[in-house]
């Protein structure tokens, strides 16, 4: 036992030498990366902007999430805490900058922060200023020196929709001080059977499986009002694929397709990444009108065979117009993209052949309602079957709906931990 506790105590205090030198090297790299240089000067104004946001008697609901995804997985449950405890502020942190800029604004937050480095004294110090009497972490941005922290001060802290696998260092017999720090929450929500098992091979037994929040997320989508004229326009009567959260990976498979396409079909494609460089990378390569978001003229419309959105916040809407659509980020190694945002609307999808590790799109395939591809000749094959027969496309599109309705209500059950 001593010697385990010796080996864990070993391991924090190299993790803390590696997180500063680490720090160290971000900073130099921060010079010449825009996006690292967001993340460092965002963390520099972080316990500012707290110490001036926050009043000291009032209680505080603390969500931390790594990026946009994340966030849109703790909306639901934000939401509901939000009407529970409506006298509670709410701090949202993000590590990511792309998560951060999107939702820096957000009404469900009375302040939007970056989380300072993992260190020791970012974790005291931000714990003192924040004082949290709720704190929810979604998935797996995991800090050790925050969870230690939070566990010194027994403050009640969830995490919600993780789902294990039993390849992560928590799992494996050198991840001590790591899978120790998972025990500062007072309870773990999880999507699947096989994480609570995990959890339970290293003695973790406080854990309730309801499913993942993201599926009462896009769920949400369906009771608001996704008509967006200009893409209305655009499509007509015409059958439309959409292809969102694409990658260059992605694009080798679908602009071969588009650009062979002579009948009347519509694409949409939204890149994960709309810098200007990229779109022009994808423009160079289009022999076909297209027409860009920044760029509109509803007189083109019509006559465009290509709409690229080369801008954030449409793509949920976007979905419900697609008679067809191909989710990015499976054809390369990024990851998969949320397939269950088309989904929810009752569309055929199509992605790439890397998901092994996004158990919806696991179970999706299985069902047939999600076809995976893995080069352009494949998709070229799947995509024409789906376009010239409409019974299938529907097949799918209805699998896929019945999914997300039968996984719905994690939100509520994780509701239920605030009830006791």
């Amino acid at each position: 036992m001593c010697k385990t506790i010796l080996q864990i105590t070993d391991l924090i205090y190299l993790y803390n030498i590696l997180t500063h030198i680490s720090i160290v090297f971000i900073n130099i790299f921060g010079l010449f990366n825009k996006k690292l240089k967001q993340g460092i000067d965002g963390r520099k104004s972080t316990l500012q902007k707290l110490k001036s946001n926050l009043q000291e008697n009032k209680n505080t609901i603390w969500l931390h999430c790594a990026s946009l995804g994340e966030f849109e997985q703790g909306v639901p449950v934000l939401e509901k805490l939000k009407l529970k405890f409506s006298n509670h502020q709410i701090v949202v942190s993000f590590f990511s900058p792309s998560g951060y800029d999107i939702k820096k604004n957000t009404d469900l937050a009375d302040v939007v922060v970056y989380l300072p480095w993992d260190t020791k004294k970012n974790a005291k110090k931000f714990l003192d200023i924040v004082n949290p009497k709720i704190i929810v972490f979604v998935k797996y941005d995991l800090w050790p020196n925050f969870l230690f922290e939070i566990k010194r001060r027994e403050l009640n802290a969830i995490l919600i929709s993780v789902a294990f696998r039993k390849n992560q260092t928590y799992f494996k017999w050198y991840g001590g001080f790591v899978k120790s720090s998972i025990f500062a929450f007072k309870h773990i929500f999880l999507q699947n059977k096989s994480s609570e098992k995990l959890l339970k091979s290293i003695n973790y037994h406080s854990t309730t499986v309801t499913g993942d929040t993201r599926f009462d997320r896009v769920l949400s989508q369906l009771n608001i009002d996704n008509t967006l004229d200009f893409i209305s326009k655009f499509k007509g009567n015409n059958l439309c694929v959409v292809c969102g959260s694409t990658w260059p990976e992605d694009d080798k498979l679908i602009l071969p397709f588009i650009n062979c396409k002579d009948e009347n079909l519509k694409f949409i494609i939204a890149p994960h990444n709309i810098k200007k460089n990229y779109i022009s990378e994808i423009e160079k390569q289009l022999k076909v009108p297209f027409i860009k978001y920044s760029e509109m003229d509803a007189s083109k419309l019509d006559s465009a065979k290509v709409l690229i959105i080369d801008t954030i916040g449409l793509l949920s809407r976007i979905y419900s117009y697609a008679d067809i659509s191909y989710v990015g980020g499976a054809a390369g190694k990024t990851g998969l993209h949320n397939i269950l945002e088309p989904a929810v609307f009752g569309t055929p999808i199509l992605i790439g052949k890397n998901y092994s590790k996004f158990p919806e799109a696991k179970e999706l395939v299985k069902r047939q309602g999600v076809i995976s591809v893995n080069d352009k000749t494949e998709l070229q094959s799947q995509l024409n079957q789906l376009i010239s027969n409409k019974k299938l496309r529907l097949k799918l599109g209805n699998i896929n709906i019945q999914f997300v309705e039968e996984s719905k209500d994690a939100t509520t059950k994780i509701m239920e931990y605030f009830d006791n």
